[in-house]
């Protein structure tokens, strides 16, 4: 997604303070930006205050938005993406003790999940840790190297590695029971 004029009518109309551009800039990134939420968080709840508190922020810092550095889309993701990891964050529920280098990785049948519905893909993923949803989101949705993840979330890559494995591991074992 590229940043058009429209964008930039929205944009300008936000950092104006105006109450419709605002409400403009919502609705245009509403649904995807919810999907975002949901997928780190537990429930309906949590993910509109997340969806919330995201776009207050954006509203907050839009005047610092660069229009050649990153498409709005992209830019509004990414404050999503960071309140959601700071929801996680604020219920305490990193391990940071756990340090692994090598994790063998166990499989996950893709055909079964190829069979299932995006929403019983998220309903899956949301049966997880906070933690370790979170860091399987960043890594496998997101696209976050360990390091990375490690840093966003101030835990070691040993540590991010362990809740990739266990991620993968809990999500084996509820697919294996829904095929049963």
């Amino acid at each position: 997604m590229t940043t058009n004029a429209t964008d930039i009518e929205l944009i300008n109309g936000c950092i104006a303070n105006n109450r419709r551009a605002q409400e403009r800039l919502y609705k245009k990134f509403y649904g995807p930006m919810a999907s975002i939420c949901l997928r780190y968080t537990r429930n309906q709840e949590d993910a509109v205050e997340v969806l919330h508190n995201g776009f207050l922020k954006v509203f907050k810092n839009i005047h610092t938005y660069e229009i050649g550095r990153a498409s709005l889309y992209t830019w509004i993701r990414t404050i999503i993406i960071n309140s959601a990891i700071d929801f996680v964050r604020a219920r305490g529920k990193f391990h940071t003790h756990i340090e692994i280098d090598k994790v063998e990785e166990p499989a996950i049948d893709a055909d079964a999940v190829q069979r299932m519905s995006a929403h019983e893909v998220l309903m899956l993923v949301q049966q997880l840790s906070p933690a370790t949803q979170t860091v399987f989101n960043l890594y496998v949705v997101e696209g976050y190297n360990h390091r990375e993840i490690a840093n966003l979330l101030g835990i070691s890559e040993g540590t991010s590695k362990w809740h990739l494995s266990e991620a993968r591991k809990q999500l084996q074992k509820l697919l294996q029971t829904l095929q049963v």
